[in-house]
């Protein structure tokens, strides 16, 4: 049931009971190999069937009932089972199975009973294809697999490993498929092959070119493959006239629309978030420089009451807290600098560094909290020492501020809202989470 086109090859579509394979037409002779594989698997349904199978066999495994191969294989498949056979919610998965061209697949377990390496990845309805490097060096095979999360083509993770397995010499790589009484449209996009060497070992040499014969053959199997596809193009529109394009597609929501509205939504909460904070800022900054002020002037009327003592020692004690509280100021304006850019980054739909960004911003607060504390110390020091010697002393009488957010509130305010907001994330990443296996 495989149709070849122009730009890949669809194992089987998504109707029910199809089978379907794609097979090299000679004989591997390399002793390490490796392959990679780009693929998709999509469906409508929130659950797939059956999956997709990567096999190196001793000989061609043209149909049969193991992911539309034959049985009884002597080799390797590593497969990608979509369907869960056993109830134990373990599927979709990648499974590597070995046989020596004896033992039946176990299909009512999903090959666990078999399987010599295996790991749980769902690889259906992915906005990018999924790749999968296998590589047999050494008797030990590797599966690393490519999710289709981003476009990063090198972003591989570890799968599965097996070592001291022993493959035949020789033998054919193929991949095939297979449906059953759920469907997915299982598309192969690339299939690379590779020959290991070990360093320092001379390479074989490579084997003739193909006979022009076998050449002008295969490019008429292709022209008919074509010509039929278009026939059955044509026969389709003649049929459904007043069907243009894919008007079903239309009527539902594609995982990269969803994915992407899903981007702009949580961007637009991040850019909310950042304007609150940025207001919030705004006013600690003027409270602060209110608090500067009316310090300023507590001193200058206590230098004024005690001339004797201020002449001398207190100068350069009052020169420092300004400088602190300066100091305080330049923060303050590097934290609203620091939030206007991330707002402006936020609206130009930048990708944005969240983690940086909370870092960022809690050192500057662990900065103002540290150079209010030394103000604090320096103001204490000061009054102090411009206080008689028998009167007890007390922090200065400040005068009344407006009814405004303090800045131990507005710590804990934050405290608060990070929290809050992480826990809104990572909440919505479940559900998130859980209503894809719903698509």
């Amino acid at each position: 049931d495989a149709i070849p086109s122009a730009d890949q090859i669809r194992i089987t579509t998504s109707l029910k009971s199809q089978r379907g394979s794609v097979w090299t037409k000679t004989k591997s002779i390399f002793e390490y190999w490796e392959v990679e594989v780009t693929f998709r698997v999509t469906g409508r349904g929130r659950i797939g069937a059956d999956g997709l199978a990567i096999w190196f066999t001793e000989e061609q495994g043209l149909e049969g009932p193991v992911f539309g191969a034959a049985d009884k294989w002597n080799g390797v498949g590593v497969f990608f089972d979509s369907f869960d056979n056993d109830g134990k919610k373990n599927n979709p998965g990648v499974i590597v199975v070995g046989n020596n061209g004896k033992l039946l697949y176990d299909h009512q377990n999903d090959g666990s009973t078999q399987a010599l390496a295996s790991c749980q990845r769902d690889f259906r309805n992915k906005p990018y294809p999924v790749r999968v490097k296998i590589t047999y060096y050494q008797k030990t095979l590797t599966v690393l697999i490519n999710n289709g999360f981003t476009p990063d083509k090198e972003d591989y993770e570890f799968c599965a490993k097996v070592e001291d397995m022993v493959l035949p010499s020789q033998g054919y790589f193929g991949i095939s498929a297979a449906t059953g009484g759920l469907a997915d449209d299982h598309d192969v996009l690339s299939f690379l092959t590779f020959q290991l060497t070990e360093p320092g070992k001379e390479v074989p040499t490579p084997d003739a070119e193909i006979p022009q014969k076998d050449k002008e053959k295969y490019q008429e199997e292709f022209e008919h493959f074509q010509q039929e596809l278009d026939k059955k193009k044509e026969e389709f529109q003649k049929e459904h006239p007043d069907v243009q394009g894919q008007p079903a597609d239309d009527a539902f929501e594609t995982v990269s629309d969803r994915e992407l509205r899903q981007i702009f939504e949580g961007q637009n909460r991040i850019h909310l978030e950042i304007k609150q904070l940025n207001r919030q800022l705004d006013m600690i900054l003027d409270e602060q420089r209110r608090y500067v002020s009316a310090v300023t002037d507590e001193i200058a009327k206590r230098g004024a009451a005690v001339p004797g003592q201020q002449g001398q020692v207190s100068q350069q004690e009052i020169e420092t807290v300004v400088n602190n509280q300066e100091e305080v100021i330049r923060q303050v304006n590097e934290i609203r600098n620091s939030m206007s850019e991330a707002l402006r980054l936020i609206t130009g739909a930048q990708h944005p560094g969240a983690a940086a960004g909370v870092y960022e911003t809690t050192q500057h607060f662990n900065d103002i909290k540290e150079h209010l504390h030394v103000v604090k110390r320096d103001i204490e020091h000061l009054v102090q020492r411009n206080m008689p010697s028998g009167e007890k002393t007390k922090c200065p009488d400040l005068p009344p501020f407006p009814s405004c957010l303090s800045t131990v509130h507005f710590f804990v305010f934050v405290a608060v809202q990070t929290v809050l907001f992480i826990g809104y994330i990572m909440y919505r990443s479940q559900q998130e989470a859980a209503a894809k296996k719903f698509f």
